[in-house]
């Protein structure tokens, strides 16, 4: 008799347990959105497609209008995620005084201290002032330019010649986010750390750390506060990995600092055109202590090194499975080369044609490929933003004080209703008029460089350094993905490659005396 009551208290909890399933799928508004259960909100959904989050992410925003609000219950983790243009112009620009990165972006971001991509209010515009004016300088754009055609000549090109002498593979992510970092060490503190020297097959600690830095950033947004907190504070998990990170990075900006400081004593470098020079030399005391030195160092390498290394990357990659674009860039570049091949401009011993940035600069093609590869894989994957005061976003829902709001880049550049039935292919030509010139696309539509006041100062730079970078790349190799090698994106707050990007690399003698012949 016990067991016959025991099989029925069973059956009924099991029939219970039924239908509170159903009545919770009952509440979604659509089938894609993760089941919010008690206590624990949406956080059970989010953890079993943590592997896979931007696209499951972007699955969800197509098919509930591009806004939804993830809720961790009582854990505290809560974030309203939109990838609406209209609401991304309300809060990037014209409410923008109301979405600050706020407190809570600064705790995550601790190891940005107080550098311009924390700042708010005051201290923000003071930064964005200076770095303009120093970015936007003649002398600057002038140096910026020559190091970056002198290291691909230099160490690129041949880098990328031994590695197809061998015949074996090699990781092109990698190789681009080591030619990311020269450029942007040489540019930001003049001196060139040779990470793309032949036979220097150790990623250096300095690299090492910044990528696991960026992991724990990433982690740091779907992990409840009080959790990983306690996890820094205890120096346990990913957090043990951070504190080791951010001592071999403190280390590192510490040291370039000591360096360039003795130099100065030396000799002036007040001419010198490297941002860390012209920081140290200002006269504003406040701009050359050596707490916002660090903190500035360490933002314009992060954003340097990911933001060119991690574009490049992309775009070989969506290069190497569209063939017809492909083959359209080679055409566009040709009669570029093929003077410069007449004239006797490539390489003395090499015969590698390398292209100034000023020959590349009205390419339409070529930037309307590195348009459509940051519209499909934008460096920055996600924006953080908090709310001031409560607010009604237009597309409707109201937005309260002290929220946060997840803007995903990503998944914008992945709704048909913004980018058309064929927003999931690598097509160039939607960045082109029927004139054959650029195609206008506004920025809170296109969000890779940020829009509104904090538009990224860096743009016209980064496209400078892509063109100069893809440009001799593309014409003097074919890259093959090695087959079987699988390409998706890294956990982290940057759009890292989670396994690389496995290239053979071959040269293409074979195109090229064609051309030589027509």
């Amino acid at each position: 008799m016990d067991a016959f009551f025991l099989s029925i208290e069973l059956f009924l909890v099991i029939c219970f347990l039924i239908l509170y399933y159903y009545h919770l799928q009952s509440k979604k508004t659509s089938s894609l959105e993760p089941t919010e259960w008690p206590v624990v909100g949406h956080l059970p959904g989010l953890v079993a497609n943590i592997h896979n989050l931007y696209d499951w992410a972007t699955s969800i925003l197509s098919d509930v209008d591009y806004n939804f609000e993830v809720r961790g219950g009582r854990t505290g983790l809560r974030y309203f995620v939109t990838c609406d243009p209209s609401n991304v112009r309300h809060i990037f620009t014209s409410n923008f005084a109301n979405y600050p990165k706020g407190d809570t972006f600064a705790e995550i971001f601790d190891i940005l201290g107080d550098g311009i991509f924390n700042a708010d209010g005051e201290s923000w515009r003071r930064q964005r002032v200076t770095s303009q004016m120093l970015l936007n300088g003649p002398q600057f754009r002038a140096f910026a330019a020559r190091c970056c055609r002198d290291k691909v000549e230099n160490s690129l090109l041949p880098f990328l010649a031994h590695t197809a002498n061998e015949g074996r593979p090699c990781d092109l992510n990698n190789v681009f986010l080591r030619l990311a970092l020269d450029l942007t060490c040489t540019l930001v503190s003049g001196v060139d750390p040779g990470c793309l020297a032949i036979g220097s097959p150790v990623v250096p600690s300095f690299a090492r750390a910044m990528d696991d830095a960026l992991e724990t950033l990433f982690l740091r947004h779907i992990t409840p506060a009080a959790c990983w907190k306690l996890m820094k504070r205890l120096e346990v998990g990913q957090e043990k990995k951070m504190a080791a990170a951010r001592r071999t990075i403190d280390s590192f900006v510490a040291a370039t600092i000591e360096k360039r400081r003795a130099h100065k004593l030396k000799e002036c470098i007040s001419n010198s055109a490297d941002l860390l020079s012209s920081f140290i030399c200002n006269e504003d005391t406040s701009h050359n202590d050596d707490v916002f030195l660090r903190d500035t160092m360490v933002n314009l390498l992060v954003a340097g090194r990911d933001g060119t290394g991690l574009a490049l990357s992309w775009f070989f990659y969506l290069i190497s499975k569209n063939q017809r674009v492909e083959q359209k860039l080679l055409d566009e570049l040709a009669p570029i080369a093929s003077k410069k091949v007449a004239d006797g401009a490539a390489g003395p011993s090499s015969g590698m044609v390398t292209f100034d940035a000023s020959e590349l600069s009205s390419l339409v093609y070529m930037h309307a490929a590195l348009c459509e590869c940051l519209r499909l894989y934008p460096p920055i994957p996600f924006e953080h933003k908090a709310v001031v005061d409560d607010d009604l976003l237009p597309s409707g829902q109201e937005v309260k004080a002290g929220d946060k709001i997840l803007v995903l880049n990503y998944s914008m550049g992945r709704m048909e209703g913004v980018w058309g039935k064929d927003c999931m292919e690598f097509r160039p030509e939607r960045w082109v008029t029927e004139e054959g010139k650029l195609r206008y696309e506004p920025s809170y539509k296109f969000i890779s460089f940020n829009t509104g006041p904090r538009t990224c100062l860096g743009k016209e730079m980064a496209f400078m350094q892509m063109k100069t970078v893809a440009a001799p790349v593309l014409w003097n190799f074919a890259m093959d993905v090695v087959p079987g090698h699988v390409v998706e994106p890294k956990l982290s707050i940057t759009l890292h490659m989670k396994n690389g990007l496995a290239v053979s690399v071959r040269r293409r003698d074979a195109y090229h005396g064609k051309l030589a012949l027509d």
